[in-house]
């Protein structure tokens, strides 16, 4: 198949919209099963943990491939729950395109907004799907006008392609709008000169040139198409089938000459070991071809599969544009490239806010736990898990107890470890208070001479961390020398004065220094954690804490109450909406402060209440109100200690 007929497509929504169900559908109307699976009977190809089928949701994304009208469409299937929002970040490098799935009765839910978002800032073109059109209370005409009014639309034109009748009974039917090729005319007029100008001439306008118009304003993200339909009944599927191929781009839009692959998921297989996903950009694989290593080795593919939900098929080669898993690469890590780097840039969707102690329940399996845990952040590097020697404790990072139900379950079915999780305790951050230096010189005791100079600058909340490496001479620091201290840099920001990961800075390399005789490779990479503590230490550092942005619906008579909590909780509110007998009301809250919130409000308004979040990102917090981490391993500002542990002449917990 040709990269012109390969489409590589993602299927997005908050939890409970249908995108499982959707993608079983897609399956039996191509011909790919007999059958179409059911989430509620745990029969479908992309659910196939055992805790999916149990509880009847997506916690991984998963792989299919199928054709349509000559062309092959890799489908990628996303988990819809906000705890595992990495997944579909993972996913997003992959695709071209994407559906994006509501619910006709829900309507637009706050991780609906978190994906639009993702899609528009990754600039992928994407269709939109309305969903269980059969259900009381859906109402497709009112979502397609709430769009543009609720979600980020500026110049964009939301155009629905379908019409429903008899919504939410039995007899419903959806079908193509009859006056659609009028409004498309109309919509893609006001975005391309050439359809403007026949139009206003009253000119004939070819189907054929229109649809290229359309895509193209697609493409662009300046028309949003709608469709309607019922995925559970198959109403509605074929007609967003050609939407598809007909308005979102092949995967030929994004190759380039050469060599180029992205992984973008990694899984591991008990006879394999490690399978690396690759999107391909260009060029192609075999099985048997060596691929360069970090290590610098090299590794060799063992086989190439597709995927299909679970299961796969040998296919010994991938070209360029399609969807593979490569197995070998035993060092491979999410995001890798092999060859060039190409593929979109990847967005921030989940933020692990939480972090946990994962203890095993028999002592004699921390080991084997600390091990199947590395597995597991091999394959979702936000659980970020870290073994603190001295303690003899495994933390790992979380967005809620979803996503701690999940890792349970599966240290339970995959490596029959069963384990217990501490009460989880809020991620704090800091970042400098101003602008100042770091500086380190490491000349004693010989061999050794490494000088660094850092510059730390704060930056707005949400920038993270950019490293300038300056335009320190080769004659004073040798280009390899000054890549180890960039290396060590991101390497030790884990840890700042106030114990907390350091974030919101700009540190340049303002001067290094080698010497010729003295130097040994591995100075830096001792010198460089010991400049940036000084640095923090003359900067100071202000301690950072997370805040949802949340939206609760209740009734009327709670509103005060309501308020009253959000106050307390050192929250801050916008303008409650009252409609009728009820009221909603968007508010941002201290993470520290809200966590059992959920439970409190639907004890408050009977289970009426509803309360949905997204994480919105860091505030400044008083030191009083937050919380300092306990110093792990070996403190870079204790010159002697840190110099002997750099060196391998004392280990945590010996010193």
């Amino acid at each position: 198949m040709t990269p012109d007929n390969i489409y590589n497509i993602g299927i997005l929504a908050h939890v409970d919209a249908g995108k499982t169900t959707l993608t079983e559908q897609f399956l039996y109307c191509s011909g790919a099963l007999r059958k179409a699976g059911s989430v509620d009977s745990g029969t479908t190809l992309t659910d196939w943990l055992p805790i999916e089928r149990e509880r009847g949701i997506s916690v991984r994304s998963a792989q299919t491939t199928f054709q349509w009208k000559g062309r092959q469409i890799n489908l990628i299937d996303t988990p819809g729950h906000v705890d595992f929002a990495g997944e579909v970040e993972r996913s997003l490098v992959a695709i071209d395109g994407a559906i994006l799935l509501l619910s006709a009765v829900e309507g637009i839910q706050s991780h609906t907004e978190s994906l639009w978002r993702a899609l528009d800032k990754l600039k992928i073109p994407f269709v939109v799907l309305i969903n269980k059109v059969d259900r009381a209370g859906s109402h497709f005409d009112g979502l397609c006008a709430d769009i543009p009014r609720l979600l980020p639309c500026e110049g964009r034109t939301v155009l629905p392609f379908s019409r429903v009748e008899n919504e939410g009974l039995k007899d419903f039917t959806v079908s193509v709008d009859p006056d659609l090729r009028e409004k498309v005319v109309e919509a893609v007029a006001n975005y391309d000169d050439r359809i403007a100008d026949l139009y206003l001439l009253g000119e004939p306008i070819d189907g054929e040139t229109l649809e290229t118009a359309l895509a193209a304003c697609v493409e662009r993200g300046q028309i949003v198409p709608v469709f309607a339909g019922c995925a559970q009944k198959g109403v509605g599927v074929e007609p967003l089938l050609d939407g598809v191929t007909r308005l979102l781009p092949a995967a030929s839009r994004k190759l380039c000459d050469g060599l180029s692959a992205l992984i973008f998921k990694i899984e591991h297989d008990k006879t394999m070991g490690k399978i690396a996903h690759v999107r391909m950009y260009g060029g192609e694989l075999h099985a048997r071809d060596l691929i360069p290593s970090a290590e610098g080795a090299g590794e060799k593919i063992s086989q190439i599969r597709k995927f299909n939900g679970q299961k796969y098929m040998d296919v010994g080669s991938v070209g360029a544009g399609d969807i593979a898993a490569l197995c070998g690469l035993g060092s491979a890590k999410v995001l890798d490239a092999i060859g060039e780097r190409r593929g979109s840039d990847s967005y921030r969707l989940a933020n692990p806010f939480l972090s946990v102690k994962v203890l095993p329940r028999d002592s004699a399996q921390l080991m084997p736990l600390l091990e199947a845990l590395r597995e597991l952040a091999d394959e979702d590097p936000l659980l970020d898990c870290k073994w603190e020697p001295s303690e003899r404790e495994i933390l790992i990072s979380c967005t809620g107890k979803m996503q701690l139900e999940v890792v349970e379950a599966l240290l339970k079915e995959r490596y029959g470890l069963a384990v217990t999780f501490s009460e989880p305790s809020v991620i704090y951050k800091e970042t400098p208070a101003r602008a100042g230096d770091g500086y380190e010189a490491y000349t004693m005791p010989k061999p050794c001479w490494a000088v660094v100079r850092l510059h730390f600058e704060p930056l707005p909340r949400g920038s993270g961390v950019v490293y300038d490496g300056g335009k320190v001479p080769n004659n004073e620091c040798f280009y390899k020398y000054q890549e180890h201290i960039r290396r060590s840099f991101f390497a030790n920001l884990e840890q700042g004065p106030l114990g907390w990961e350091v974030t919101d800075t700009k540190v340049t390399l303002v001067s290094a220094q080698h010497h010729t005789i003295h130097t040994h490779p591995l100075d830096f990479f001792v010198a460089t954690p010991m400049a940036i503590m000084d640095g923090l230490r003359n900067t100071g550092t202000t301690l950072l804490e997370p805040f949802l942005r949340v939206r609760i619906t209740a009734g009327s008579e709670y509103l005060g109450k309501v308020i009253g909590d959000i106050t307390q909780m050192r929250g801050e509110f916008d303008s409650p909406v009252v409609t009728g007998e009820s009221f909603t009301v968007e508010a941002s809250l201290p993470v520290a402060t809200s966590l059992e919130y959920p439970v409190r409000l639907a004890a408050l308004t009977h289970g009426k209440g509803l309360f949905f979040s997204s994480f919105e990102g860091y505030r400044e917090c008083p030191l009083e109100l937050g919380k300092t981490a306990k110093r792990r391993g070996p403190d870079p500002l204790d010159r002697a200690k840190w110099i002997l542990y750099a060196r391998g002449a004392m280990t945590e917990g010996n010193g």
